[in-house]
């Protein structure tokens, strides 16, 4: 990196909270405060984020967020996500927490009515590429098409401090993709988790092979004669899904979202931080905070 080179940390909020939310719920007992609130979400997160910071060694930090579950993608397709179940009701309280222990750091909170983290995300890589090297820290693959020689991609695997930190030649090397070819490749085979179906009767193994022939879905929408008849028909038969969920699985880079890069430098007052962590009784955290 060269000296004064800049990196700005784009953080996946949603996806942390949830990640260390199931990774301590499972025993069942959930983490309280003496007053009864749960936090066991948000202790987890400040361990997962204080670990990324730490790991990537950022100048600039900004968190993301999803601001509810109506989006342009809920219009476009009734079906999108439609299948997630309610958040448990010992995370619900934690959205907001997490938020005023974040803003405790002086980290942006950053999220818009109408669209999802992962086009904040995508919109804040674009607008800061040129400015800073860019890390994005989440636990989901969607993401891997916003990867290019000055954004990487650490997603987070099992336990605290494991991540796969993806670059065009990484993602190259392990996927035999381009960060647009993601794209195309979720648009043929659908994607369970946001529930859109992509083209039945294609899953994954096809998909990949039709888009490692074909290049993208254009291209292979241009050469339809070149496959087999069964799966010309299913495409012939879903083909306005196909386009639809290429749009549904695309992170949107220009979202209405006002950021300056000076706003998010990463320094914090170490007085915020502990006074917000002896009200969540969070003092094994402590030593996190220099």
């Amino acid at each position: 990196m060269e000296v004064n080179e800049q990196k700005l940390l784009l953080v996946d909020g949603m996806a942390i909270l949830f990640r260390a939310y199931f990774a301590t719920s499972f025993t069942g007992s959930i983490r309280r405060t003496s007053s009864g609130v749960p936090v066991n979400a948000v202790h987890g997160f400040v361990r997962y984020f204080m670990d990324a910071v730490q790991k990537f060694n950022p100048t600039h930090v900004i968190c993301c967020w999803d601001m509810g579950s109506k989006t342009f993608r809920t219009e476009q397709y009734d079906g999108y996500k439609s299948n997630r179940p309610e958040a448990p009701a010992d995370l619900i309280p934690q959205f907001d927490l997490v938020k005023e222990v974040v803003a405790s750091f002086n980290v942006p909170n950053l999220g818009i009515e109408g669209y999802e983290a992962d086009d904040c995300i995508g919109t804040l890589s674009a607008m800061f590429r040129d400015q800073a090297e860019i890390v994005i820290v989440t636990g989901d693959h969607d993401m891997l098409q916003l990867v290019d020689d000055r954004v990487s991609v650490a997603i987070m695997k099992k336990g605290i401090g494991n991540y796969m930190v993806y670059t065009p030649s990484s993602l190259m090397e392990e996927r035999q993709l381009t960060p647009s070819q993601i794209i195309d490749l979720k648009g043929l085979m659908g994607d369970t988790s946001d529930n859109y179906p992509g083209v039945r009767g294609i899953g994954e193994k096809t998909a990949l092979k039709l888009i490692l022939e074909h290049g993208t879905i254009d291209g292979l929408l241009a050469n339809l004669d070149a496959v087999s008849k069964t799966i010309r028909a299913k495409i012939e038969a879903d083909l306005d899904m196909l386009h639809l969920s290429r749009d549904l699985a695309t992170i949107r880079r220009n979202a209405p979202l006002q950021a300056e890069l000076e706003s998010c430098c990463w320094q914090y007052e170490r007085q915020m931080v502990l006074s917000k962590f002896e009200e969540l009784e969070f003092k094994s955290l402590v030593a996190l905070i220099s």
